[in-house]
């Protein structure tokens, strides 16, 4: 999943490639065209002179990070130069083999100062020039989307394709018209709103295993709220793997592994104890962690346990509940496949350091994430749809008319 570090690089905001070097421009505070009529009385065919177009306008403040560039008509581009302001280093770029146009490598930075000089030769074989300086648009008056997954990933079948907004939507039909998902199965996907800066998609049922699903996200001056547009412009292709769902039945204390419609594996498992129990319903597996460090104070229960290195760790809800190896469990009394134990995780066996030949690791080494893990017979109350990638515990109907189109 995509985290807060990487969430500018996901959101397709990454910054522009620099070179550092001073470049000189042609005249300062030009034009963002040049339109240079010839004055050839020959009538022949080479008579017109080229007319040069920079898309971000001299002294605009609100230029997109995706579609600058510089287009020439009736000539060819003979050099295009482009530096950031503030620093004078230079953005990356290629004149195209046809001399027509020339755009930069990499996106640029939001609410960055930028100057475009370029220089073309007309038909006539006359030159032309034109200059551009101009700012991109700012953060307070963008918004963009952190999503899940990642392009080239494999996931399981229960995974659903998932934007948290960084500003509140309130145009939501504008936004998800945008946003368009697609699977090589066919299968029909429609989107969901949970409130305004959450916005999911999925089919009725689980993903068709092997299928590929592609997400065009064309946000790019899509007004997503008041004087607010977006600034993403990328397809996203990822891959549906294997089916592998999990069933969790705590009265039993077991979990059940099916895995392409046949039962590989029946692990003895330790649920919630009946003061913490664990929710019922169909949970995603939505990051997983070799090792990571559990605190009960950050789920509200105070000071009941801060376990350092809780080895193969896998989330099913943002609110905490994870399925994970225990090391620490009596010895002489094992849990698993008897009683419920936990504040409402659900364990497995495991050593600590999470490298033994253990069930949990087995578990672990054979989940993606995208997998469902279903939870049956506790005494707790279904997971809310939003409390993670569960959307699955949402009736299509309900689904379905929770979308802006």
């Amino acid at each position: 999943m995509t985290t807060p570090d990487t969430a500018a690089r996901r959101a397709l905001v990454a910054c522009a490639a620099l070179i550092v070097g001073a470049l000189t421009l042609t005249a300062c505070g030009g034009d963002a065209s040049a339109d240079n009529k010839s004055d050839d009385k020959d009538g022949g065919t080479k008579n017109s002179t080229a007319e040069i177009v920079i898309s971000a306008k001299d002294g605009s403040t609100g230029a997109s990070i995706n579609s600058t560039g510089v287009k020439v008509s009736d000539g060819k581009l003979t050099e295009v130069r482009m530096t950031e302001s503030a620093t004078g280093a230079a953005v990356p770029g290629a004149i195209t083999a046809d001399g027509k146009s020339w755009k930069p490598k990499e996106q640029l930075e939001r609410g960055t100062k930028y100057q475009i000089s370029a220089t073309a030769k007309g038909e006539n074989g006359k030159p032309a020039a034109a200059n551009s300086i101009f700012t991109t648009v700012s953060t307070d008056n963008s918004f963009i989307g952190t999503y899940t997954p990642d392009g080239g990933t494999t996931v399981g079948v229960g995974m659903p394709v998932s934007f948290t907004f960084d500003k509140a939507i309130s145009d939501k039909k504008a936004v998800q018209s945008h946003i368009e998902v697609t699977s090589s199965s066919g299968q029909k996907v429609v989107g969901h709103w949970f409130g305004t800066q959450r916005l999911d998609f999925r089919p009725e049922a689980y993903w068709k295993s092997g299928s590929k699903v592609t997400m065009k996200i064309d946000l790019d001056g899509v007004e997503g709220a008041n004087g607010v547009y977006g600034v993403q412009d990328k397809t996203v292709t990822f891959t549906v793997g294997r089916s592998q769902v999990s069933t969790v039945d705590v009265n039993t204390q077991t979990m059940t592994v099916v895995r392409d419609g046949k039962t590989v594996k029946t692990i003895p498992i330790s649920a919630g104890s009946p003061e913490n129990s664990t929710y019922n319903g169909q949970m995603v597996i939505s990051e997983k962690f070799t090792q990571t460090r559990m605190n009960g104070s950050t789920v509200g229960y105070g000071g009941e346990y801060d376990i350092a290195d809780v080895p193969n760790a896998m989330r099913l809800t943002t609110s905490g509940t994870f399925i994970h190896g225990n090391y620490w469990y009596d010895k002489g009394n094992p849990p698993f496949g008897k009683q419920g134990t936990s504040h409402g995780c659900v364990g497995l066996a495991d050593v600590q350091g999470a490298k033994g030949d253990t069930t949990a690791k087995w578990f672990f080494d054979n989940s993606l994430v995208g997998d469902v893990v279903t939870v049956k017979n506790s005494p707790d109350k279904t997971v809310a749809p939003d409390n993670g990638l569960n959307g699955w515990n949402m009736a299509w109907s309900a689904w379905t008319a929770g979308s802006a189109l």
